[in-house]
């Protein structure tokens, strides 16, 4: 295989969106790592054999290696036994990249639970009456964490954060890894801006009772096979926390603004 530099030029819609070169070489040798049957673990090529297969100067190659190790898709190691090794993408490295493309696009909670309403209904639907007992008891044991309404912030920050991690515990059973994934990191994502933005400070306890009562309901739900309920239920516990959610954000705002210091 030759990447040529006529074929990096290729087919870009405008300059403004083309490649530098050593992404188009990582990308070929995605391509080339997938039509090898390579898997997690295998060693690429030495450095002549990468330049001689893909037509590049060690300059470029060893820039690839860094964007491939950047991008977590290979490690490399040192000594007589060295070189660079196939790596499995992590799903915390994975959610972790992907918040980087947020980080200057800042994101509201109606953003996230605009998604969140329209999945995790579905996602739920299709776990009714297939989960186990252990399953069950994982989610109910989630929901003991916070059964009590919060004496103070620091408690409501983790109470918070406990109420999403039953989400990500269904998500983790979605059998659908695509699916299992957004749901996972809008989990999150919204846990990340909770205690960044302190939206848990204003107590309230409306979001504790009506959160809590959702997810209670919504496991005998899933034990029972009522699919149908299932999906209502986490509708109704969606569309709730969103409404509460936005409250709390916009009481965030309201006293930052009254201090902040005046010009």
């Amino acid at each position: 295989m030759n990447l040529s530099p006529a074929t990096s030029r290729s087919n870009d819609p405008a300059p403004s969106a083309k490649m530098r070169r050593p992404y188009k070489v990582a990308d070929a040798i995605k391509t080339w790592i997938v039509e090898q049957g390579l898997k997690p673990g295998d060693k690429l090529p030495h450095e002549q054999t990468l330049m001689e297969l893909f037509g590049m100067s060690k300059g470029t190659i060893r820039e690839t290696m860094r964007v491939l190790e950047a991008q977590g898709l290979i490690v490399t190691r040192t000594g007589p036994k060295g070189g660079a090794f196939i790596n499995a993408v992590s799903e915390a490295m994975a959610s972790s990249l992907l918040s980087n493309y947020f980080f200057f696009n800042e994101l509201s909670v109606k953003d996230i639970y605009q998604l969140r309403c329209l999945l995790e209904p579905e996602l739920v639907a299709s776990l009714a009456g297939r989960l186990s007992e252990e399953d069950l008891a994982r989610l109910e044991a989630n929901i003991q964490k916070y059964a009590q309404p919060a004496l103070n912030a620091e408690v409501e920050r983790a109470q918070h954060i406990d109420s999403l991690q039953f989400h990500i515990i269904l998500a983790e059973l979605a059998g659908n890894e695509l699916l299992g994934f957004i749901i996972r990191f809008m989990a999150r994502m919204l846990a990340d801006l909770t205690v960044n933005r302190h939206l848990y400070e204003p107590h309230n306890h409306e979001l504790w009772e009506q959160g809590f009562n959702h997810q209670r309901d919504l496991i005998l739900a899933l034990k029972e096979g009522r699919s149908g309920d299932a999906r209502n239920i986490m509708r109704e516990h969606m569309e709730v926390a969103q409404k509460l959610m936005e409250a709390q954000e916009v009481e965030m705002t309201r006293r930052f603004m009254l201090h902040a210091p005046q010009q």
